[in-house]
């Protein structure tokens, strides 16, 4: 490995000058706590709960410190994938509280994708430029076991160098308890057949008492750590989530943040941290349960991405902006507060939408391109595992700040330019 030049040296001294004059003129407890993860002392739950209340001069010293970690850690460059969301059922009965997904199987709406469905697809994501495929969907009481596996077979025979990114923890429990496997040999026996990452979804909160309300037939905290640390055992990397913003506090955020350290110790299997705001406009959770948040704030979003990347520094590398969740404007913005990845381009994700969300269903690579351009950053496009498929020249101010998104709105016949 080349050492770094005196030049490059001398800059990453001058930036961390500015950052400390800046932070000499806020609240001083704060700035103790910045400082402190700046010198390289690992940011406690107690004080990450202190952080996730700053406003003012005290929130821009956060952001800017979040900044200069994320420059530390990746660079400049800020990543997108070219993906499809394949949700193959929307048929579940485990009674989530958040959840405007779910249907059971006599209503109209209700689907479960033929494997050939899927495999068309895969198919066609593949021939847009998709070199991943998500797949996740509800706990249909009539599939078996193997009916993951096949997902895998019929992808993999139809495409085989496509990415199958799928299965939360709450399907591999169900999986392995429908195949009367252990969590390892259902994982196994997935791996086996193509699966090449999981989504860290299902964690919601990783609080026992959060848990319990949201909903009390998911997955227990333990068994949502006990099945994403096998399957980092077993070599199967993984995403980790938050989803806040409902019932939760600062309290439980550091908490949850401070779980995801702990087993990224142990195992180093996390590849990204996606915090994923509560959507609430559908539902349930918030139509019939007396005191429960429309979502996080503004400040909260910028906080909890500026938060992860310091409580999560030297130990996951990645923080991502949902803009399926926020919006592309305000995950842009993102950007400048520690993130460094906007996710997927993404094709047909349902979840968020049948939760209410405002945002299509598709934005173009040219934009992604665009609102890392307009961040600042230089624009990568990635696989999933973060390697670099491709890189792109920074677009000119003129274009890159330029209003608007060609969003794309996608049904299973046609793709349309949304108005």
């Amino acid at each position: 490995m080349n050492a770094p030049s005196i030049l490059s040296l001398d800059n990453s001294v001058s930036v961390q000058h500015k950052l400390l004059m800046q932070l000499d003129g806020i609240n001083v407890h704060i700035r103790d706590i910045l400082v402190s993860v700046i010198e390289g002392t690992e940011l406690s739950e107690p004080d990450a709960v202190t952080l996730f209340s700053a406003t003012g001069a005290d929130l821009d010293g956060l952001i800017a410190t979040a900044d200069y970690l994320r420059q530390q850690t990746v660079g400049n460059q800020a990543s997108f994938v070219i993906t499809r969301n394949i949700n193959f059922t929307n048929v579940c009965y485990m009674g989530c509280k958040f959840c405007g997904f779910a249907k059971r199987k006599e209503e109209a709406t209700a689907e479960l994708l033929s494997f050939e469905d899927v495999a068309d697809r895969a198919e066609e994501a593949w021939a847009r430029g998709a070199t991943e495929v998500c797949i996740q969907g509800g706990l249909h009481p009539d599939i078996e076991g193997s009916h993951y596996r096949e997902i895998l077979k019929a992808i993999k025979t139809r495409v085989p160098a496509m990415h199958i990114h799928a299965f939360s923890p709450f399907e591999i429990w169900f999986g392995a308890l429908k195949s009367k496997m252990s969590i390892a040999e259902f994982i196994q026996d997935l791996i086996d057949h193509g699966l090449g990452s999981m989504p860290g979804t299902a964690a919601e909160i990783l609080d026992v008492e959060i848990r319990q309300q949201l909903t009390r037939d998911k997955l227990t905290t333990e068994q949502w750590i006990e099945i994403i640390t096998t399957a980092h055992q077993l070599g199967l990397p993984t995403t980790a989530t938050i989803m806040y913003g409902h019932i939760d506090s600062p309290e439980h955020w550091a908490s949850h943040i401070g779980k995801i350290r702990t087993i990224q110790k142990q195992t180093g299997g996390f590849t990204e941290f996606v915090p994923l705001g509560f959507i609430h406009y559908e539902s349930p959770l918030y139509m019939n349960i007396p005191n429960v948040r429309p979502g996080p704030t503004v400040d909260e979003n910028i906080r909890m991405h500026a938060v992860s990347r310091l409580m999560l520094h030297g130990w996951v590398d990645n923080i991502q902006a949902s803009w399926v969740k926020l919006g592309p404007e305000y995950a842009q913005q993102m950007l400048q507060a520690g993130a460094n990845d906007l996710g997927g381009t993404l094709m047909n994700e349902s979840i968020s939408r049948a939760a209410g969300g405002k945002n299509e269903q598709e934005i173009v690579p040219e934009d992604m391109i665009r609102m890392i351009s307009g961040a600042g950053r230089d624009p990568v496009r990635r696989n999933t595992l973060y390697g670099v498929v491709e890189t792109f020249a920074r677009q000119p101010t003129e274009i890159a700040s330029r209003e608007g998104f060609q969003l794309i709105a996608t049904t299973n016949a046609s793709v349309r330019v949304a108005s």
